[in-house]
């Protein structure tokens, strides 16, 4: 990508959420801030992942992910998900199994748990879309962007 599109890249906002997702016994999490609600009925959400992302296998098998929404004082909380260690990721926080065997985060502002309706892959990423299944209000926080953030994520792995 050209120098100067990265820095105009760089000017979009997106929201900073953490996936969650799970395949026989094995769970794992990641940050996605490339996520959007691309319909109402059904309600579906998109999310990109890098193929390279131990998530996007699970994904990929499970049919399953879990989205959750950030809040602006969660920086540290979604810094441990950039970790390469899925035990290192969920050690010594509130989790629970969700209704899809997700892991559900106790300490967010909103989870989505979705199963995948179908997914493309027009580049480096692959766009999972995922119908909403049980979606639930954890706090009224506001929500973490991208500019509250590290950075924006311009999609290098």
């Amino acid at each position: 990508m050209k120098t100067e599109w990265i820095r105009i890249f760089g000017t979009m906002t997106n929201g900073v959420y953490i996936l969650t997702t799970a395949l026989e016994g094995r769970i794992n999490g990641m940050i996605a801030s490339w996520v959007s609600q691309v319909s109402y009925e059904p309600p579906l959400i998109a999310v990109a992942v890098h193929k390279n992302r131990f998530s996007h296998g699970l994904v990929r098998e499970s049919g399953l992910f879990a989205l959750h929404v950030m809040g602006k004082q969660q920086k540290m909380m979604v810094s441990r998900f950039m970790t390469s260690d899925p035990e290192t990721k969920f050690s010594g926080i509130g989790w629970k199994p969700g209704q899809t065997g997700c892991p559900i985060l106790k300490d967010c502002v909103a989870c989505f748990e979705c199963r995948v309706k179908t997914s493309i892959q027009p580049g480096n990423h692959t766009v999972f879309f995922g119908e909403v299944v049980n979606a639930m209000t954890i706090s009224d926080a506001e929500p973490l962007t991208t500019r509250d953030y590290h950075g924006q994520y311009i999609g290098k792995a």
